[in-house]
């Protein structure tokens, strides 16, 4: 099958579609620990946020092995299981009796969800070998609509129906996405003239593992700080300023909102200098969430949303470097890996962003007491920087002399790109 222009937009609006009911089921819950607490009657806020921590743990823990399933086998079929799963979960979780129940349910959510970000994004990568940014940041357009639309939508449905209502819904719309997808995506092309990895592994040095390694973890810094933001920021909004249910969804939505402009906008820019665009929207996200607690409650909206503009722009720009740091063959894998060992270190702030509010005590129900955690987070934000340079160093030496980014072409005819972006930025680093 010939890879067309109206293949590779059609497959890349899909995975738009599919990418925003993958994270409209990550923030969905965010507004609703309160509620859930009592519902379920659960004895602390801990226990209410460690339901989302338990879903994105189950999302992380298999994405390796979802990177070698989207190596070897049909992604569209990958991606429409993964949200059937998903959904399922969801609509599970909508008539859960107890907190047992509920913990099963969002595993499987978690699992479900698990199957999307190593298929999605290696067959972006592959697609759109020049302009790889740009692809993935018009796909992360779907992320920003469901970020947006999942504390927005559970936050004004429970407050007039109750938590369980917009949890049901929202898991049988995914029911009802995926069953579309099966139905209008084109069969995935077949494989083109793959760049040989002669020494079959991901990588073939111990020095790369090791860069490979120290990158997935310091982008889990910045995941850690993101996640953190949702949950922390909740429980500060309703607790010291005292928003309601609605007003909460509401202000964390607008971190999304922006999102949906810098995606694609910074991931073009970085086509022409990655790590210069990546470090200046991390540097400028870091200050931001340290200004947080500290402006007045009705700039806080305001302020979540400038956040979100830039710090969900960094996401299209890494996942562009790294796969352009190694071979197609290997993207599914090297992306499940990468996900799995930063998403876990990143998924542990909704529990540990509960502890400590519980650790408070009655400080939680003032401004003050979050100075020194949002203080923290952007701290871990600016560590989060010292992945770029593990990333470059990783790129120049699984491709030196301009060996093959890519076995595609962006016209599809397999013939063999070769790498010419980032000499600028590879510049900055060694000098």
């Amino acid at each position: 099958m010939t890879v067309t222009q109206n293949h590779k937009a059609r497959t890349l609006g899909l995975c738009a579609a599919l990418h925003a009911f993958t994270h409209i089921y990550h923030v969905a819950l965010m507004p609703l620990y309160l509620p859930i607490q009592s519902d379920l009657k659960l004895a602390t806020i801990e226990q209410a946020t460690l339901l989302l921590t338990v879903m994105m743990f189950a999302y992380f823990t298999p994405s390796y092995a979802m990177g070698v399933l989207a190596d070897r086998f049909n992604r569209k079929k990958l991606l429409a299981t993964g949200l059937a799963i998903n959904s399922l979960g969801f609509v599970g979780l909508s008539f859960a009796p107890n907190y047992w129940w509920a913990l099963l349910c969002v595993a499987t959510a978690g699992f479900g969800g698990s199957f999307y970000h190593p298929a999605a994004t290696s067959m972006i990568a592959r697609l759109f070998p020049i302009g790889t940014g740009r692809a993935l940041g018009l796909s992360g357009v779907g992320a920003s609509i469901g970020f947006f639309i999942g504390p927005l939508y559970t936050g004004w449905r429970a407050a007039t129906s109750g938590w369980r209502a917009p949890v049901l819904e929202l898991g049988l719309l995914g029911l009802l996405m995926a069953g579309l997808f099966v139905w209008l995506a084109e069969e995935e092309p077949a494989r083109l003239a793959e760049e040989h990895v002669p020494h079959g592994k991901l990588f073939p040095a111990p020095g790369l593992w090791l860069l490979f390694i120290l990158a997935s973890l310091c982008f889990g810094l910045r995941d850690f700080t993101g996640s953190s933001i949702g949950s922390l920021g909740s429980l500060f909004m309703q607790n010291a300023w005292g928003f309601n249910l609605k007003q909460t969804g509401m202000a964390l939505s607008a971190i999304f909102i922006g999102s949906a402009v810098s995606n694609p906008l910074f991931g073009h820019l970085s086509d022409g200098g990655r790590l210069r665009w990546t470090c200046a929207v991390l540097l400028v996200a870091a200050a931001l969430v340290a200004v947080f607690p500290r402006v007045p409650s009705h700039w806080l909206a305001g302020t979540l949303a400038i956040y979100g503009f830039f710090f969900m722009a960094s996401y299209p720009m890494v996942e562009a470097a790294l796969m352009e740091s190694v071979p197609e063959a290997v993207r599914g894998r090297v992306f499940g890996f990468f996900i799995t060992a930063a998403g876990l270190v990143g998924n542990l702030s909704h529990w540990m962003v509960g502890n400590r509010v519980k650790e408070l005590g009655a400080r939680a129900y003032s401004v003050e007491g979050y100075y020194y955690l949002f203080t923290l987070l952007a701290f871990l934000l600016l560590l989060s920087l010292l992945g770029l340079p593990c990333l470059n160093a990783i790129r120049k030496r699984e491709k030196p002399g301009g060996r093959p980014v890519t076995g595609d072409s962006p016209t599809g005819t397999g013939k063999p790109q070769f790498e010419s972006a980032h000499s600028r930025d590879a510049a900055e680093l060694e000098s």
